[in-house]
Order: structure tokens, then C-alpha cells, then sequence
């Protein structure tokens, strides 16, 4: 027989862990292991690559410093001596302000990590495909090292943390920024484009972004703030665990450890690890439109591998779908701006948010599964509905 007070324990324990609280203090611990695990092994898988691709651009590069005669319109780049000032500038910028605040020690890693996985990323991208790009697995691969270092040089603490995360995110940033360039000018290739003028163009474009981001992310932290369950941040937050696991190792890494194992066997089975860390890992409300989308894919490949639909009439399906898909992400992130702007603009006691009456609880949820079920079936009609020529 059991006490009533161990019985009123158990129950005001499972009273508090309700499924945000099974999340926070279990799943994503699991899952942050499985991604980190999943990121590194997609970057140790690709080293080989990546070895080749970074010989052949230094090679190439070389070949374009020395026979660089051609006065082709579309052989035409930025001055790789103005492109390497600036660099050497933004690194020493770097270094001494306290704006970024890493120092010495973390503009150095930030000039190593960054030329290494800019040349990789862009090569891979330009070759292979964007799919194709390890950004997570760099960007782990950069916060580990730069935590390690910075630990072992005494820069630990609080300011230690931001300098690894900083450190991190501007690795971040600048793998997925060339490889996008690299798709980009590509594409102009293909299409007969200036290359500098596509250079100058995403120069202006990252400067303008970067500006008009800064001011959208302090507007979403001061709505909702990050690591809420209105703003949960999965990726963002998982990077804080991996930095705070080496600066403080204070994880619980039992958890972290059956993340490895899950990743382990997922990875024997041969399923794609990172995809399935991902899924582990965000939250349910993030994980099920991606589940439905890949049920979706799953349905037009598996059709496409019987032959019961033409290769040509599945890819254009596919393409629909997944250009329907990204129209849903961008308008769902301009929605969110919106609804961040309401919940700051204060009216009285509250917010323009708190002030719109958009229905009582019973009909909120059930009028989100019914939305959540009109997007599906549109999503079907731009994908397995769509009327494709077989031929």
C-alpha cells in the first residue's frame, strides 16, 4: 500500500508535466542529443568531400589569380584584392569592439572556421545541390570548439557562453550565405548574369536584412521572449544546451546520451539521421505540419518508384508542393510579426492582443484544427491533386 502523501507526489508531479513539460525537461534533451550527434556525423560523412572541394576551389582560385585575362561580361567578379581588405578589416573590427564581444581568440576562430566552411558550403551547393550544405553539422561542429577553447583559456562564465554563441552564429550565417551565393550565381550562369553585379546585389541584400532582422527578433523577444511556448526557438535553444553542457556540465546527460543511442541505431537502420533528430527534437505542435508534408512526399515517391505516375508528372507535383509549402512558411513568419507587433502596442492595462476577442478557449482550439485541416487539403490540391501532364 502506498502513502497518501507518495500518492499525492506522484499526482502533483504529473499535474505539473503536462506535454510542454514532458518536452522541456525530457524530449528535448533526447532530441538535442540525436541532432548533435546527427550534425557532427553528417559533417565527419562529409569530410572526405570536403577535403576534395576545398583543394579544387584553392586550385581554381589560384588558376583565377594568375589567368585572369578574360574580359567576358560574365566572367566578370568583384576585385579579390578589395574582397580580402575587407575581410582582414571586418576580422580586426571584429576582434576589438564590444559589440561582438569574442576578442582576440574568437576572430581568429571566426577567420579559420569561416574561410574553411564558406569555401565547403559554396563548392557543395554549386556541385552537388542545397540540400547537400552541413550547415547544422558546422555550426555544432564551431560551437563545441569554440566553447572547448574558450573555456581552456579561462574565457568561461556568461560572456564566455555569448562569445562561443556569437561565434557560432556568425559561422552560421556565413555557410548558409555562400552557399546560397553559390546557388545564385549558378543560376546566373545559367541565365547569362553579371557576376559582380549578382555580387554587389547580395552584398546589399545581406546588409539590408541583416538591419531589418536585428529590429524583428528584439520585436519577437519583447512580445513573446524566446524559449516561450508562444516562441519556443528549437534551433536557438538547442545550440544554448550545447554551449552550456561544455561551459557548465550541468545537462543531464543520460538524456543526452539516449539521444546518441537513438541516433545510433536510427543511423544502422539507414534512415536519415538529422531529419529524424529534428523531428525529435521540435516541439509536437512544429513537428506534425512537417510530418504531414513528408507523409505527402512519401506518397508521390512512392507512386513515382511503382511507375503508377510518370517521373516527369511526380516531379512537377513535388515542385508544386514544395513551392506551395515555402509560401505557407513565409506568410505564417509574416503573420507572426504582426501578431508580435499587437502583443507590444500597449492599449490600457494591455495589449491590442489581449484587447481582440478572437473566441473562447474550446473554440480556439477546435478552430485551429479545422484551419489546420483546410491548409492540409490545399496543400494536397497544390501537390496530390494537382493536374500534371503524364507525358
Amino acid at each position: 500500500m502506498y502513502s497518501t502523501s507518495y500518492l499525492s507526489c506522484i499526482c502533483s508531479t504529473c499535474q505539473e508535466l503536462d506535454y510542454w513539460g514532458i518536452w522541456s525537461n525530457y524530449l528535448r534533451y533526447i532530441g538535442a542529443g540525436a541532432v548533435a550527434f546527427g550534425g557532427i556525423l553528417s559533417l565527419i560523412k562529409s569530410m572526405p568531400l570536403i577535403v576534395k572541394t576545398f583543394k579544387e576551389a584553392m586550385s581554381g582560385l589560384k588558376a583565377s589569380g594568375a589567368g585572369g585575362d578574360s574580359n567576358l561580361r560574365t566572367d566578370t567578379d568583384m576585385s579579390m584584392k578589395v574582397a580580402i581588405i575587407c575581410v582582414i578589416l571586418l576580422i580586426i573590427f571584429i576582434a576589438a569592439t564590444p559589440i561582438i564581444p569574442v576578442g582576440i581568440a574568437g576572430a581568429i576562430l571566426i577567420a579559420i572556421f569561416g574561410f574553411l566552411f564558406a569555401t565547403v558550403s559554396a563548392r557543395l551547393v554549386g556541385l552537388v545541390g542545397s540540400s547537400n550544405n552541413p550547415v547544422s553539422g558546422m555550426t555544432i561542429a564551431t560551437l563545441l570548439v569554440a566553447s572547448i577553447i574558450f573555456k581552456a583559456i579561462g574565457f568561461d562564465g556568461e560572456e564566455g557562453m555569448i562569445g562561443a554563441l556569437l561565434v557560432g552564429t556568425v559561422i552560421c550565417i556565413i555557410t548558409a550565405i555562400a552557399g546560397d551565393m553559390s546557388q545564385d550565381l549558378k543560376t546566373g550562369f545559367l541565365v547569362g548574369a553579371t557576376p559582380k553585379k549578382q555580387q554587389i546585389g547580395e552584398l546589399v541584400g545581406v546588409v539590408a536584412s541583416a538591419l531589418v532582422i536585428g529590429y524583428i527578433l528584439v520585436l519577437l523577444n519583447k512580445a513573446w521572449g524566446f524559449g516561450s511556448s508562444e516562441l519556443p526557438a528549437p534551433q536557438a535553444s538547442m545550440m544554448k544546451l550545447v554551449i552550456e553542457g561544455v561551459m557548465n556540465g550541468n545537462l543531464p546527460w543520460a538524456l543526452i546520451f539516449t539521444g546518441i543511442g537513438i541516433g545510433i541505431v536510427v543511423e544502422l537502420l539507414g534512415i536519415q539521421i538529422l531529419p529524424f533528430a529534428v523531428g525529435l527534437y521540435l516541439p509536437i505542435h512544429l513537428s506534425t505540419p512537417i510530418m504531414i508534408g513528408g507523409i505527402i512526399r512519401g506518397i508521390l515517391d512512392s507512386k513515382k518508384a511503382k511507375n503508377k505516375l510518370s517521373e516527369k508528372a511526380a516531379d512537377e507535383k513535388i515542385n508544386s508542393g514544395v513551392l506551395y509549402s515555402s509560401g505557407l512558411i513565409a506568410g505564417e513568419g509574416i503573420i507572426g510579426i504582426v501578431l508580435a507587433i499587437l502583443a507590444v502596442i500597449q492599449i490600457g492595462e494591455g495589449s491590442v492582443l489581449d484587447k481582440v476577442a478572437f473566441g473562447n478557449e474550446v473554440l480556439g482550439k477546435y478552430g485551429a484544427v479545422v484551419f489546420f485541416i483546410i491548409l492540409t487539403m490545399t496543400l494536397l490540391k497544390y501537390s496530390i491533386w494537382k493536374k500534371a501532364e503524364e507525358n
